[in-house]
């Protein structure tokens, strides 16, 4: 997003005297340098997040414990290796640490740091000891994998036996898994081996030993620097959940790997911990168009083909990325664990050249009630201001709802969906296009009074009626954008109970801009902006209420920014000087009407049902360690899972179709015919999309539009 970034001469001026002191001192030192490196690090992020960070926030004792909450909670977030005795040995730094950062004291990181590298060495005894004999699947106990809420041991012993419950649990589950692919294959093949519970129970033991030993060599091979970024992200989130710090490796390998175009999957990643999460799907890559790769999932394994799998828990996000990614045409199975109910699923997908030309605004036709509409798809608002003649989001919807005119739609529905935002000056120009001038977005710098971003541009590209659809992930820019077109009654708003709610703005800065230290630092993603509604109401959190909200499996999950600790707070500021359309004869009607229809609908109604399930399944965070039990709760879960199974299959029956420029694109470009297909076959399996075109179907556009004065 294309943002200023201020900052005083002042603050250049004391960075530049202080870097260049320890610069002289480095130079002196020993050929380790890391110990200085990380001092300019931590003054160069105290002074810019204090002096240039959207909140104000003291560096006190509630900051203080804050950070020494979350090194812990990053460094050991399952409590496998300190105890209540290391806990209260760090404890004497617990509101020292805000002290410390104003002298570049690192000892409290130094202290943690080391009892950390040692307790790694004593997790090897640990695992190894307990998985050389089998577990007693007959003992009756349980396991909390709410880690968050598990106190620490009390003792080594505890610790131990933490150990053994999260190990037996792994075994526990390989062994189910192992036992349901048997029942498969008797099902398929009468004359195979049929293997027993000792035999599944040693094999399923001596694999999760092999998946420790390797999770620790890749433990082993991570360098200060890892560790040293989590401290850091300790620090900076004390500000804001938005707020991180990227090592050079890490901001390399994502602006390397995570771009342009790409031979794989078509997922960009993240890492969390010592996990692998799937951040984004690319729209048309191919886990998009598999389907059962979501965003959030954990990826456990990677497996080429045919071949046996790798454990990529633990491993460096780059070189998780060598293994996912690979030539076109090549099969790679993913080992997932679902972010909606936990489950572990095997997923294989085909990979294939990812470009990003389908991440562009894409439209299609629909014909219904006798009536003709167009589908705007807007993954992201883009912007490109690195070629002479960018492309961007504002300038495509522009070209694309001028090619649907010619063809005499007389409706559009804008889908949202999943889109996590982008240029807020492409948000506010594809505002513009539906009203005829006005304030669009309110965007507030810290202990300033907000600017009014306005579209300045009187022409109206369209002026027929306007279907929104969201969900939970459509973020950022698409609330500006939903916002902007609900305050001015310009759109109906359709699709989850609120969108995700994050209503701030970052910039990605590098470090080393700060002096003429000449190793590189990273970056530092900070927020400094919030975004305000032209009604006055933050974005943030609240994001945008839907018109008429549909349930999805989300309705009931802790999701969005509201959710998240630590995120910034809902308020509002004056609101701005605007003029509603009141474009509609009917616009309460047609709410009233698509509202009773979702009450009452069948499908909808087993939607709502399956989003308590998960919910419930999300709330139940402890497992039976005996085997027994263990299997009962699985059967009793699969049984439950069963009635959901076709809980999304639908089809509408509606024939959607490219526009005519695209149709002949097709005869050169067959990948682009088969993308387009995939979409349209998606489209009429779409229940909401349905739902959405039937508002569509009932606005009715005033013949002339009245003006009403807030």
């Amino acid at each position: 997003m294309n943002t200023k970034f201020k900052i005083t001469t002042f603050l250049l001026a004391v960075l530049l005297l202080f870097i260049s002191s320890l610069e002289t001192r480095a130079a002196d030192a020993s050929t380790n340098s890391d110990p200085e490196k990380d001092k300019i690090l931590v003054y160069i992020l105290r002074n810019i997040l204090t002096r240039s960070h959207f909140v104000v926030k003291d560096m006190n004792d509630d900051f203080s414990e804050y950070v020494f909450t979350e090194f812990i909670d990053g460094l050991d977030p399952n409590k496998r290796y300190f105890t209540k005795k290391d806990i209260k040995d760090f404890s004497k730094f617990k509101y020292e640490i805000d002290d410390q950062l104003l002298r570049e004291d690192l000892s409290f990181y130094n202290l943690v740091y080391d009892r950390f590298t040692n307790k790694i060495k004593n997790a090897k005894s640990y695992y190894g000891d307990l998985l050389v004999q089998p577990f007693n699947f007959k003992k009756e106990e349980t396991i909390e994998v709410d880690y968050e809420n598990v106190p620490f041991a009390e003792n080594e012993n505890e610790l131990k036996d933490y150990w053994r419950k999260q190990l037996k649990l792994s075994t526990l589950f390989r062994i189910q898994d192992k036992t349901e692919k048997q029942k498969e294959h008797i099902e398929e093949e009468k004359d195979i081996k049929i293997k027993t519970f000792t035999e599944f129970e040693k094999e399923a033991r001596l694999e999760v030993l092999k998946n420790m030993d390797e999770l620790y060599v890749r433990i082993e091979e991570l360098e200060h620097e890892d560790w040293f970024s989590t401290f850091l992200n300790s620090i900076v989130g004390a500000f804001d959940p938005h707020t991180t710090y990227m090592a050079p490796n890490i901001k390399e390998r994502f602006d390397q790997d995570m771009s342009g175009k790409l031979e794989g999957i078509g997922a960009r990643l993240q890492k969390k911990g010592i996990y692998t999460h799937v951040l984004e799907l690319i729209s048309g890559g191919p886990a998009w168009k598999q389907g059962e790769l979501e965003a959030g999932d954990i990826i456990l394994e990677v497996a080429q083909g045919d071949k046996e799998a790798l454990d990529i828990v633990g491993m460096r996000l780059g070189d998780a990325i060598k293994f996912i990614k690979g030539k076109k045409g090549t099969e790679v199975r993913l080992s997932v664990k679902k972010k909606m109910d936990g489950s572990k699923k095997v997923i294989s997908i085909i990979r294939d050249v990812v470009e990003l030309e389908e991440t562009f605004v894409k439209s299609s036709i629909v014909e219904k009630d006798g009536k003709k509409f167009g589908i705007i798809d807007l993954p992201k608002f883009y912007i490109d201001f690195d070629e002479e003649n960018y492309r961007d989001s504002a300038k495509d919807m522009e070209k694309e709802i001028e090619r649907l005119k010619t063809q005499g739609v007389s409706g559009l529905l804008i889908d949202l969906r999943n889109n996590g935002g982008g240029s807020l000056k492409t948000a506010i120009e594809i505002s513009g296009l539906f009203i005829n001038q006005g304030p669009i977005v309110q965007v507030k710098y810290r202990g300033e009074d907000p600017i009014i971003k306005k579209d300045i541009d009187p022409k109206i590209q369209w002026d027929g009626a306007v279907v929104v659809l969201v969900n939970e992930f459509s973020a950022s820019a698409s609330e500006i954008f939903a916002a902007a077109m609900q305050d001015y009654k310009r759109a109906v708003i359709i699709g989850g109970n609120q969108t995700y709610g994050k209503g701030t703005v970052q910039s990605v800065m590098p470090i080393n801009r700060f002096t003429k230290y000449d190793k590189n630092l990273g970056a530092i993603k900070m927020t400094i902006q919030k975004f305000y509604r032209i009604n006055g109401g933050s974005t943030q959190i609240e994001g945008v209420y839907s018109d008429i909200a549909i349930p999805s499996r989300y309705s009931y999950m802790k999701f969005g920014e509201r959710d998240i600790d630590g995120a910034l707070i809902w308020d509002k500021v004056k609101q701005a000087d605007y003029v509603k359309t009141n474009s509609y004869e009917n616009f309460s009607d047609v709410i009233y009407n698509s509202t009773e229809r979702v009450a009452t609908d069948a499908k909808f109604k087993l939607i709502n049902e399956y989003a308590k399930w998960l919910k419930k399944k999300q709330d139940n965070t402890a497992y039976s360690l005996n085997y027994e039990l263990f299997s009962k709760e699985n059967t009793a879960d699969e049984k439950d899972a069963e009635k959901f199974k076709s809980v999304f299959k639908y089809t509408s029956e509606l024939n959607f179709t490219s526009p005519d420029y695209e149709l002949s694109l097709f005869k050169k470009d067959t990948v682009l015919a088969d993308k387009r297909g995939a979409w349209h076959k998606n489209l009429s399996k779409d229940m909401y999309v349905f739902e959405a075109l039937n508002v569509l179907s009932e606005l009715k556009m005033r013949s002339k539009n009245a003006v009403v004065k807030n």
